[in-house]
């Protein structure tokens, strides 16, 4: 949208900063989108599909709904999420769009874009529609500057150490019941802990503490529902000692608890 004049945005009167209630989620439209939607992740968890794809969403995670597109989401009601979404349309297509999806590095300054756009049409003050069209204009720069920056740095990221970190990011998911640590898993990627904490999140979109919890309640659904296993045998399988931890942990990530699925 590098492209697009400021003046080749269409504003809509539908947006909003909304702390979602408990039992909040985002069901299937009878039509797919007919303009554009951005949306942004302040806080809270929870899942999105689009189109078919699922991402688990957090602080940070920003997503470009285009025309045509088909969304639904869910959130984990003790983390409920708190959103900015606004549609807006173009006058024209444009050369270049943000992707679909992607975690924003830089929260602050684009945050700060967020507020000031939705307090402009809610107060509507002198100019506003100028300067929320250029508004918007900076947010599509933001992202696909950061997206620019992003496969730069990919570039020079050697394969050697992509392949390193998802064989550790393989290794977690295939033994999700070891008592891992940063240290025994940076050791075993021959690298610092500091810098494979860094390079394991920047290459897996996790930190190495959420990948590790991750891939155990995943492995706890999976055997909850196939192998018969009591709650307290998956909970002792999977290195917890504290069933009650246990359960608090597979509630915050799924939403359920673990007998629900049994």
């Amino acid at each position: 949208m590098l492209d697009l004049n400021p003046e080749q945005f269409i504003l809509k009167p539908v947006f909003a900063t909304i702390h979602c209630e408990p039992n909040w989620q985002w069901k299937k439209r009878d039509k797919p989108f007919d303009n554009y939607d951005l949306l942004y992740v302040w806080r809270g968890e929870g899942t999105l599909v689009l189109n078919g794809k699922s991402y688990d969403v957090r602080k940070g995670h920003c997503f470009l709904f285009k025309p045509g597109d088909v969304v639904t989401a869910t959130h984990i009601p003790q983390s409920p999420l708190v959103l900015t979404y606004i549609h807006f349309d173009l006058i024209e297509n444009p050369q270049l769009v943000p992707t679909s999806h992607r975690v924003v590095e830089n929260t602050i300054s684009f945050e700060s874009l967020l507020t000031r756009y939705v307090r402009l049409l809610l107060v509507k003050p002198f100019g506003m529609e100028i300067e929320a069209k250029l508004i918007l204009k900076q947010i599509m720069i933001h992202l696909l500057r950061e997206a620019h920056e992003k496969v730069e740095h990919m570039a020079n990221t050697s394969n050697g150490l992509l392949e390193t970190v998802r064989e550790v990011a393989n290794y977690i998911q295939q033994h999700p019941g070891e008592q891992h640590s940063i240290g025994g898993l940076a050791t075993r990627a021959n690298l610092s802990q500091r810098y494979f904490s860094q390079k394991f999140k920047e290459i897996t979109g996790h930190t190495v503490r959420s990948y590790i919890i991750r891939s155990r309640i995943e492995r706890a659904v999976h055997l909850l529902h196939y192998s018969g296993l009591t709650v307290t045998e998956v909970a002792s399988v999977l290195g917890y000692s504290d069933l009650h931890f246990f359960s608090r942990q597979f509630k915050k990530y799924t939403g359920k608890n673990p007998s629900d699925i049994r």
